[in-house]
């Protein structure tokens, strides 16, 4: 399993040269790919060795086949076949109306294993589903949006060439997000219709510092009376600064869009992102707002794989805590065990381990400390208790393989242990999601039922997409678990399939 991990990366900064054909910019110009906190991905799809029949009779489904450069922009993605080991046929069997419902049936925090599933099929190349009409790369983009990943959206729109009036809104919706709306308004000075609001015109006219036409649209709109009231009075702030010096403050709106969220923010009354969708936290990274809403807006992204762990290590070790309780809370019990473990203090470490572990696990942010700590941790020898823990802290990393062999004598260890191997001791399963888990990694390998005509029919994106979300919303449903699991393991993502039972026993979200 590590070296199916290690391969995906060296693939991942390798594919930045390749990407297809008329592509308006390599994806090495892509500054997400070269950031190593880039969304995590699953690892490459691996032939099954001795792949059993799927179902008795095969159905040879009616699909027309093309290049992926005469596919549309529809097609367009970041990650090629050769990365993700995922045919350019994944979606081309299914209709478009079988695969929208699932994107959009997504949980907004999937278990780890699942979200980084998930990354791979919103961000593969691959031939659209039948009669997507644009529906098809809309609904990868909302689905990356709706877990943050402002960036991945971004570039994939970007690669798709979002100087259309398809495409356009969404692209300047999210460069307003990550603070690069210069391009976006350079883009709609030059071509206009590209935008039908207003407001987006008179903003970018204005931004791109042709400011005298931009009162002028502002003067026709209002005499048109297109522009809302609060839309209106932001607008008319922005465009004369002294104004806005003057103007008594407007009440924060409930839903704004990305260019209301500007405009907040441009005439001097920030809105805060916390109760506002995921998407809107990138804009507390920009480095425009306090500590504590760029810790909290850290957090946020890190949960769903949006921004590197790393990044919120930097965040949490930045500074002193500036008081008590909540993100202050945390901030304190991951610098007091960093210091634990740079000074390879074995008591103290035993000390701090559980008390940031429990604030770690109350935020859901299990898997990016289990990654940020696992290398120095797993080189101290650890007293019992505190090796136990270690122990599952360990297992929800890369090396869980490998981790597999310091498990304990105890019944749950062992199970553990023998899950990370592939192979799961049904004799020491005790409960039922142990037992379910058991039934998943049973010989020989083959597709849940509701899958295997799917896979059967050639249907093999809709089948993995239908496996992944049927994993994560399972919860204690013992028959899906099952199901889900041996669909994944029949279709070659065996890492998946084990990363996500290990996070099923571990994380148990049921609590």
């Amino acid at each position: 399993m590590r070296q199916a991990d290690t391969f995906l990366g060296a693939a991942l900064f390798a594919c930045m040269s390749c990407g297809m054909a008329g592509a308006q910019q390599p994806l090495s110009a892509i500054d997400w790919l070269n950031d190593p906190g880039a969304p995590p991905l699953a690892a490459p799809r691996q032939p099954v060795q001795n792949e059993p029949p799927v179902s008795t009779g095969v159905t040879i489904p009616d699909v027309t086949v093309m290049p992926l450069e005469e596919a549309g922009h529809e097609a367009v993605g970041l990650l090629p076949p050769s990365v993700t080991g995922l045919p350019d046929t994944l979606w081309s069997a299914s209709a478009a109306s079988d695969i929208l419902p699932l994107w959009r049936d997504v949980a907004a925090e999937p278990l780890p294993a699942i979200q980084a599933l998930y990354y791979t099929l919103l961000l593969a190349e691959a031939e659209p589903p039948q009669g997507a009409k644009g529906a098809f790369l809309k609904a990868r983009v909302d689905a990356l949006i709706r877990f943050g990943a402002v960036d991945p959206a971004q570039a994939l729109l970007e690669r798709a060439g979002p100087t259309t009036p398809l495409l356009f809104p969404a692209w300047f919706d999210l460069t307003l997000l990550s603070g690069d709306e210069v391009e976006a308004c350079t883009a709609l000075r030059d071509t206009p219709g590209l935008h039908p609001g207003y407001a987006a015109q008179i903003y970018c006219t204005a931004l791109t510092g042709d400011w005298q036409t931009a009162f002028l649209l502002y003067d026709t709109a209002q005499a048109l009376d297109v522009l809302p009231p609060t839309e209106a009075q932001l607008l008319a702030q922005f465009l004369d600064p002294e104004m806005a010096e003057t103007a008594i403050s407007l009440a924060p709106v409930a839903q704004p869009s990305p260019l209301l969220f500007r405009l907040y923010e441009a005439v001097g009354t920030p809105l805060p992102t916390r109760n506002l969708p995921l998407a809107f936290a990138t804009a507390d990274l920009r480095n425009t707002s306090g500590w504590k809403p760029e810790l909290e807006a850290a957090e946020r992204l890190v949960r769903t794989g949006a921004l590197s762990e790393n990044r919120l290590l930097g965040l949490y070790t930045d500074q002193r805590p500036a008081a008590s309780g909540g993100v202050w809370e945390r901030v304190s019990a991951v610098q007091k065990f960093e210091a634990a473990l740079e000074a390879r203090d074995v008591a103290a470490v035993t000390r701090t381990l559980p008390p940031v572990w429990r604030l770690m696990r109350a935020e859901h942010l299990e898997i990016p400390f289990a990654r940020l700590f696992s290398a120095r941790l797993a080189r101290l020898d650890l007293p019992p208790h505190a090796a136990t823990l270690a122990f599952r802290i360990l297992l929800l990393t890369s090396d869980y393989e490998e981790i597999a062999n310091r498990a304990g004598a105890s019944r749950s260890a062992l199970f553990l242990a023998s899950v990370a191997r592939g192979a799961p001791d049904a004799t020491l399963a005790s409960s039922g999601p142990e037992r379910a888990i058991a039934d998943a990694f049973a010989t020989p390998i083959s597709p849940a039922l509701e899958h295997a005509q799917l896979l059967a029919d050639g249907k093999l994106g809709e089948a993995i997409l239908s496996a992944a979300n049927q994993a994560d919303q399972a919860s204690g449903d013992l028959v899906d678990i099952t199901a889900a699991l041996a669909t994944l393991r029949a279709v070659g993502l065996e890492d998946t399939a084990r990363r996500t039972a290990l996070q099923i026993l571990i994380l148990d979200r049921r609590e």
